[in-house]
């Protein structure tokens, strides 16, 4: 089933410049290899449509299931010169969660927020 990366994980970020560092930290164990496989660094670009303009390279930290992202050329110039206020990394990171993942049906009674959830 597809369902929005916010039921499986959730995110941080932080922004320096132009670039954007947002984490993305798997809530259960069972999901970090769901997320690996589908979540890369071209998928998490495009997802942006365009908002990212530079190189997107992500490091995995398996020992706390995350994944972090740098986003290079993401926040129009960089937070004091950008008149869209809506890219900095905090807007970046909640949009992600946004981001439809498939999770097996064994794993959707772990899925976090499900009263929230649509059917996708």
């Amino acid at each position: 089933m597809k369902v929005q990366l916010q039921h499986v994980a959730h995110t941080r970020s932080g922004d320096k410049s132009d670039t954007s560092n947002i984490a993305v930290f798997a809530f259960e164990s069972e999901f970090y290899p769901l997320l690996k496989q589908q979540l890369t660094a071209e998928k998490f670009k495009a997802f942006y449509a365009g908002a990212i303009r530079g190189e997107v390279i992500r490091y995995e930290v398996d020992n706390i299931e995350a994944m972090n992202f740098v986003c290079h050329g993401a926040l129009g110039g960089g937070v004091s010169r950008s008149l869209c206020l809506d890219n900095y990394g905090k807007a970046l990171s909640a949009a992600v969660l946004g981001f439809e993942i498939d999770v097996p049906d064994a794993l959707l009674p772990k899925l976090h927020g499900q009263a929230l959830m649509k059917k996708v």
